[in-house]
């Protein structure tokens, strides 16, 4: 039997804010780009439920090894909920197991709303990508098993309600990494004693990405489709869609240093730099142009300690 010839791809380094369509996992999103752009290597950073739109940030090559800041950022959504319906997922996609009147007034559901602000607990939907002895967990609520799931901290910094109109609840959500926000709304429903799931929900920020950056896949096909209608390499319009890696951890405090000092840092040697801050992790800059090289974690003796470092045209 023939091997399959396995896919190279070319070098592409940077990350691109797709807003993902409804009706696909984010996976496949990620391959769909990842075809277009024919990169090497690539990887989205939080996955999207198929039902869900909006911010899907996609790491190439380089910019995969800082995905895990993105993941532990911060993300703001906009959900819509019908209430009187509970379901097997916690949305539209799932069967519905519990059907119960809506006899909720505003200021009850205000109430409810207001006790799912701040920090908390909450245990993580059958349905979701989470392991539990190496197997994700919707692969045992498929199978019609239950596990074990622990309650896992999480905030809601910004819960807004935009609108309520019979069954039907719009809300604003901003929340910590680790959010489920099926699961908070089927928490809101049982709450107001009625039953809740989403219907629709969009992905609007994530960390300080601004959504007028994405991109839709219709989008990048067309732009891939006209470079080759003009003879033109693709990466020539695909390319410059792309933001820089260091946009990643942009929140991290700055440490800029010479660039003999950067030479021990890439050689994975921890380093003195005044003016570094005590503890924490940082992002490491180089000279007056300020050239990204990598994240770096402030070690004991208060030295420069290189964490992930970028590795350009090796």
């Amino acid at each position: 039997m023939a091997r399959r010839r396995r896919f190279k791809g070319r070098d592409v380094h940077g990350v691109l804010l797709l807003d993902k369509p409804t009706g696909i996992t984010s996976n496949d999103a990620l391959q769909q780009v990842k075809r277009i752009y024919n990169a090497a290597k690539a990887g989205h950073t939080g996955a999207l439920d198929p039902l869900a739109t909006g911010m899907l940030p996609i790491c190439f090559g380089e910019g995969t090894k800082f995905s895990q800041f993105l993941l532990d950022s911060d993300k703001r959504y906009q959900v819509t909920a019908k209430l009187g319906e509970r379901t097997s997922t916690s949305d539209s996609d799932g069967e519905v197991i519990a059907t119960r009147p809506v006899n909720v007034a505003l200021s009850e559901l205000l109430d409810v709303l207001d006790q799912f602000r701040g920090d908390q607990q909450q245990i993580p939907s059958m349905y979701s990508a989470l392991k539990y002895q190496g197997k994700p967990l919707y692969q045992y609520a498929r199978e019609g098993v239950e596990v074990p799931r622990e309650a896992r901290p999480i905030s809601i910094f910004e819960l807004k309600l935009d609108s309520f109109e019979g069954d039907e609840l719009k809300m604003e959500v901003h929340c910590s990494k680790g959010t489920y926000i099926r699961t908070l709304v089927d928490d809101i429903g049982e709450a107001l004693g009625c039953g809740a799931h989403v219907t629709q929900l969009r992905r609007t920020q994530v960390a300080q990405y601004p959504a007028a950056r994405m991109i839709t896949l219709e989008q990048l096909g067309a732009i891939f489709e006209q470079a080759k209608a003009d003879t033109r390499p693709p990466r020539e319009v695909l390319d410059p869609l792309l933001l820089p890696i260091d946009t990643a951890v942009m929140n991290l405090p700055e440490v800029n240093m010479l660039p003999m000092v950067a030479s021990y840092v890439q050689q994975g040697q921890a380093v003195q730099v005044p003016g570094a801050p005590l503890e924490g992790s940082v992002r490491m800059t180089v000279g007056p142009e300020r050239t990204f090289i990598g994240v770096a974690e402030i070690d004991d003796d208060g030295k420069v300690a290189p964490r992930r470092l970028v590795r350009m045209g090796e």
